[in-house]
């Protein structure tokens, strides 16, 4: 999975991405270019039961397999029969192609694919997923697509592109104590609302995004899409670039792939990074965000850390900071579904684990599960309940009549130690 040489063009990160997958110097906002793609990833919901089925019915091969992903993710862990079903044809679709990337049940796929150094700077790639944008956090385009547009992926290698437009967001100085990348775009949810970055890409930088952990960032990248977003990105540093090589990504040129500073953007936001409290973002959207203490006291009867957003090892262990030394509250249910297997083991290693359940949490399998409405963590009839996933919608994590607030993995974790939303700072 090469990468050529970025154009020496004044642009923005993603306009050079861009241009290099479109063979051209140089493109602005707007322009409509076809992108050859160094990667594809796809899982169990999007993949071969539909883009799979489609490109199986055309009757055309896989273009390049050696650039196709496939993980598992969605329909794991479950005896459902559906869930069931679907495994199998994943299987079997991945054995007959005879797919050389195949992981199934290691994680969640927008972790899992990092972990296994699949991503890197300058790379332009296509996901199967809307929070495909999580790749932004290690200098890579990547935006999610549909089932029939991916299936067009698989069989060309391409995909058309308009240009999009880029607002960027800067954080000065650096995060409180207590306060998490979580909250950070929580906050932009609802200052801008969830179509304020409307097919553009948000570009974060700062001082406290550059301090930030590669977890962090992802958090960041990955949220993009409940903005509107295209996708989100974060110019790749020394940050970048440890963590890729720890995953076996290679050779990283982080140089080569920055944006130009005179690049012209179509809006800038600046945030006062010490200023920031916790925010929790009350139902039905993540646009209903505002401080923790607008919430402070609503009874909750579960909370749950999980998903892409909010299972990374350093959201267990800002839960195990909160949480240590306490025991969770006789009215909830608390549930912790690690990210991925190596996330779970490194946590299980470090004693993470240990502390989370010692105050009173399930640990679960790695999947989406919850943040779905899947498996135990599905927020039953009228249940209120507080996660660190990315959505809220009605019916998103469970029964229409259940209702989810979401937070960083600190707010969760309050939540759960006193049965009601709660500033998390208070236990630090």
């Amino acid at each position: 999975m090469g990468q050529s040489q970025p154009p020496s063009q004044s642009m923005t990160l993603s306009e050079k991405i861009i241009a290099k997958a479109a063979g051209l110097d140089s493109v602005k906002p707007g322009d409509i270019v076809t992108c050859a793609v160094d990667l594809a990833m796809m899982h169990d919901s999007s993949g071969p039961r539909r883009a799979g089925k489609m490109l199986d019915e055309l009757g055309v091969p896989i273009w390049d397999k050696d650039k196709l992903v496939v993980i598992t993710d969605h329909y794991t862990n479950d005896e459902d029969p559906n869930s069931v079903e679907i495994q199998k044809i994943t299987h079997a679709w991945v054995a007959e192609k005879q797919l050389p990337h195949f992981l199934p049940e290691q994680g969640i796929c927008h972790v899992v694919l990092p972990e296994n150094g699949f991503l890197k700077p300058g790379l332009f790639c296509v996901g199967g997923d809307s929070h495909s944008t999580t790749a932004g956090a290690f200098g890579a385009f990547m935006v999610g697509i549909g089932a029939t547009e991916l299936a067009s992926v698989l069989a060309t290698g391409e995909i058309w592109v308009r240009v999009p437009e880029t607002l960027r967001v800067s954080v000065s100085g650096t995060l409180s104590d207590g306060v998490a990348a979580k909250d950070l775009i929580l906050k932009l949810c609802g200052d801008i609302g969830i179509m304020g970055a409307n097919y553009m890409v948000v570009e974060y930088g700062g001082a406290a995004v550059r301090a930030m952990s590669v977890d962090e960032r992802m958090t960041l990248t990955n949220m993009a899409a409940e903005l509107g977003a295209k996708t989100g990105i974060i110019a790749a540093d020394e940050t970048t670039t440890e963590m890729l090589a720890a995953a076996g990504a290679g050779d990283v040129d982080i140089n080569a792939w920055q944006g130009d500073e005179d690049a012209p953007v179509a809006r800038t936001i600046d945030i006062d990074g010490p200023v920031l409290g916790p925010q929790v973002a009350a139902p039905t959207s993540p646009e209903n965000a505002a401080e923790v203490a607008e919430h402070a006291g609503m009874s909750l009867g579960q909370a749950y850390i999980g998903a892409c957003t909010g299972a990374k090892l350093e959201d267990l262990r800002m839960a195990a900071r909160v949480v240590r030394g306490h025991k969770i509250a006789a009215n909830i249910r608390f549930f912790v579904a690690p990210a991925s297997i190596l996330i779970h083991e490194a946590a299980a290693v470090d004693g993470t684990l240990k502390i989370l359940e010692d105050a009173g949490a399930t640990i679960l399998p790695t999947g989406c599960g919850g943040c779905i409405g899947l498996g135990p963590a599905r927020l039953e009839e009228n249940m209120t309940g507080i996660s660190s996933t990315n959505r809220n919608f009605v019916g998103r994590a469970g029964e229409k009549s259940s209702k989810l607030y979401l937070g960083s993995a600190y707010s969760v974790a309050a939540a759960a130690i006193t049965g009601e939303i709660t500033d998390p700072r208070e236990f630090l």
